[in-house]
């Protein structure tokens, strides 16, 4: 494709050479031409008018007065292609110069380093309007002394948790660029905005996150907003962690070792053996193991379900469940009174669907949803903080696992991983059949092998999606028909298997980053006890000291309860 934008008309302005660097190759689509497909070329720092630029030409082009690409403001509606910041590109020069470019410094605005695994370092440069340039190959070196010069005239930050990624700032620190943050997601403020949250969280935070799907493309580049990364101090380069004749390493891998291979067993058919005459269940864990592997056979679900997400104790007697659902039946239309209705929205109806087709019943289906809800509730929160972290979180994942395919799908303007927004927001409800979600979930209820084993799922999906990212022509668009396509295609024991075995291949690493362990908890900064996995005796005997007091206010006034 050939590209042109016009500003200012500044085709032919004098020319001050500021940096230059042989040996810079691009790696054109082998799939579209059956020509060679590296081209050499030069990288240079030029000053026009007094303004600096990057740019990049063939060996060949020499010869011209000016590159083939100049990246400038629209000044026309003819041009054909746009994005948000109102910048047009449009075909220009024949093949010989079709891959050249110029973008003003003033409109880069970041730059990734990386180099697949054939050990070619190669540089990812995105412009404010969110267009990836052609991949930069440096088959001899010379990004460090390139970062170095465009040091003179930006600011390059780099990324306290991504050594590979830099954000370009003016050196004016008020010319900072819209952030995360300042996206206004959602327009109404104050009373309204809590009244659509509690009616529907999943609408209104879903709603006010469509508005970011540009933003992503054009500003969010992992792992996170421009206000992520700003620092007080000077940026600094990477540390070195190997060097080799010709190139540098920018950031060596480290080897995992092989992948387990894992089988999936047989549902949890077996209940009561499990608990002693007064109906404790003796061996939580065993069970939580056996749901891990294999979940819950249909016929126990409506019982077992209610201890997965803390309707019951584990350690509660017969007569303790007995008391406790007289207290949650009483609790429920006491405010079921106070509120006129309780109504499921359709945003809701995603988490609240399936735990009314197993329970049958209004009020457990309520309670358990707020159990559900205790573990999802942060993702619908307006700060949309806790699905930036798990986006950061699953990148860091990713990285680790594969990261050509990250390499990639940073090439492609796709590394925020946005395309994943649905699965961890519902926790893949839309992407697999009602049965299988049903198994999903309380795999996922039995909190093993960790608390952030969705994010496994979601690397185990990305990586069985590998080859047909990889091996095609996509872009940012069609990554995100992809991925939006593989509703309902998806093998479900084939992804589990994956996420169990990406979880031991991990976790058998013995050189396995901060990062990584921090994701999958087997480090925490902090030295905290660790609660049992069991609810404390004392838990239950709370409950049913409520019961009690719901039964003495009977007759008095309504009183707003409070929540186990």
């Amino acid at each position: 494709m050939i590209y042109i934008v016009y500003i200012n008309c500044v085709f032919f302005s004098p020319l001050k050479l500021i940096f230059e660097k042989e040996g810079v190759y691009l790696h054109t689509n082998a799939k579209r031409s059956n020509h060679d497909t590296t081209i050499p070329g030069f990288i240079r720092i030029v000053e026009r008018a007094g303004l600096p630029a990057l740019e990049w030409s063939p060996v060949e082009e020499e010869g011209r007065s000016a590159p083939a690409v100049l990246y400038t403001k629209k000044v026309s509606r003819r041009l054909l292609a746009s994005n948000d910041r109102g910048y047009k590109l449009r075909p220009r020069f024949p093949p010989a110069g079709q891959w050249s470019f110029s973008l003003p410094l003033s409109e880069l605005y970041s730059l990734r380093r990386a180099r697949f695994s054939l050990g070619r370092n190669f540089l990812v440069l995105t412009s404010r309007g969110g267009h990836p340039l052609p991949a930069l190959h440096f088959h001899r070196g010379g990004t460090r002394e390139l970062f170095r010069a465009l040091q003179r005239y930006i600011v390059l930050d780099q990324s306290p948790v991504d050594g590979r990624l830099f954000l370009a700032y003016p050196h004016d620190p008020g010319a900072l660029s819209q952030s995360f943050e300042k996206l206004q997601l959602f327009d109404d403020g104050g009373a309204d905005l809590v009244s659509r949250f509690i009616q529907d969280p999943y609408a209104t935070t879903f709603g006010g996150f469509s508005k970011v799907t540009n933003f992503f493309k054009a500003a969010l580049r992992p792992p996170g907003s421009p206000g992520h990364f700003r620092t007080a101090q000077d940026p600094s380069l990477p540390h070195q962690c190997d060097e080799e004749p010709d190139f540098e390493l920018i950031n060596c891998g480290v080897e995992l070792g092989p992948r387990p291979d894992v089988s999936r067993g047989q549902p949890l058919d077996k209940w009561h053996q499990f608990m002693d005459p007064e109906g404790r269940v003796q061996d939580s864990e065993k069970i939580k193991e056996i749901i891990f592997k294999g979940g819950v056979s249909p016929a126990l679900r409506k019982e077992v379900w209610k201890f997965l997400l803390g309707f019951y104790p584990w350690n509660s007697t017969f007569k303790e469940r007995e008391d406790i659902l007289r207290l949650k039946t009483d609790e429920y239309f006491r405010m079921k009174v106070q509120w006129k209705s309780v109504s499921y929205v359709q945003g809701m109806s995603d988490l609240l669907s399936p735990l009314l087709f197993v329970t049958q019943n209004e009020v457990e289906s309520f309670w358990c949803l707020t159990g559900f809800m205790e573990l999802l509730h942060q993702n619908f929160e307006e700060s949309q903080e806790a699905m930036k972290k798990q986006l950061l979180q699953l990148s860091i994942l990713l990285k680790a696992l594969d990261p050509e395919l990250c390499d990639f799908l940073d090439s492609q303007d796709s590394g925020s991983l946005c395309f994943c927004f649905r699965w961890l927001l519902i926790w893949f409800k839309r992407e697999f059949s009602f049965e299988d979600i049903l198994t999903m979930w309380e795999v996922i209820w039995s909190g093993l092998p960790c608390d952030n084993f969705h994010l496994l799922i979601a690397c185990s999906i990305l990586e069985s999606q590998r080859g047909e990212l990889i091996g095609s022509d996509h872009d940012f668009n069609t990554i995100l028909k992809h991925i939006n396509e593989l509703t309902m295609k998806l093998d479900l024991q084939g992804v589990l298997r994956g996420a169990e075995a990406i979880h031991l291949q991990l976790t058998q690493c013995k050189e396995l980053p901060l990062k990584v362990q921090q994701v999958l908890g087997l480090y925490s900064p902090s030295s905290s006890e660790e609660e049992s996995p069991d609810r404390p005796a004392g838990e239950t005997q709370r409950l049913l000291g409520e019961a009690q007091g719901g039964a003495a206010d009977a007759s008095g006034p309504a009183r707003v309860p409070t929540y186990p």
